[in-house]
């Protein structure tokens, strides 16, 4: 009997813990870089997706990105640091940035942070952070265009090289083709007149 009662108090206690913490606001944030190569001096996209999977609306949210160091990244489009004044319970909010890596070579491409209110009248904020995209290697643009490009410089010396391969032969075909047609043609005259 003591054992129940003692259950029964502790199923009442975590219910009311349950109950008081789904009253904020939980969110989930997700980061992604979008391009599938990734070239020094040329754009990558990169998405934030913030969630709101509690059941009220999260207030003052900050998203801060400190993982792209200035020496190594410029800023093509949109902001690292952006603050968003509401996000709605059920809702998600979308935030891409485009940068441009300056170096090429391994990188770490670490998580972005979120603070936010859980609730209108929460003191403490909230942290929160997003998935991490991991590493990824930024290839120069010499070994973009190597692999790449459509190499029109080397497929012309290709062909000037190749061409006196073809057409010495086809001379000589054409001039011996040539004189045994004249012959022929000179024999049929000949045949003509008898």
């Amino acid at each position: 009997m003591y054992s129940l009662k003692s259950f029964i108090i502790v199923a009442l206690v975590c219910t009311s813990l349950t109950v008081s913490s789904l009253d904020t606001a939980r969110l989930l944030v997700s980061k992604q870089v979008l391009n599938k190569l990734l070239v020094q001096d040329s754009d990558i996209l990169v998405k934030y997706t913030i969630y709101n999977v509690g059941s009220v609306p999260a207030t003052n949210v900050i998203l801060q990105d400190s993982g792209f160091p200035a020496e190594a990244f410029a800023t093509v489009k949109g902001n690292l640091n952006i603050r968003f004044n509401r996000i709605p319970s059920g809702a998600n909010v979308t935030h891409a940035v485009v940068i441009k890596p300056l170096t090429y070579g391994r990188f770490n491409f670490s998580a972005a942070v979120v603070q936010y209110k859980s609730s209108e009248n929460a003191e403490e904020p909230q942290f929160a952070i997003s998935s991490e995209p991991g590493e990824g290697y930024i290839i120069s643009y010499a070994e973009y265009d190597k692999k790449f490009s459509p190499h029109l410089l080397d497929w012309f010396a290709f062909a000037v090289m190749s061409l006196p391969a073809v057409v010495a032969p086809f001379m000589l075909w054409w001039v011996s083709k040539s004189k045994y047609e004249l012959i022929l043609k000179q024999k049929r005259e000949k045949v003509s007149k008898d």
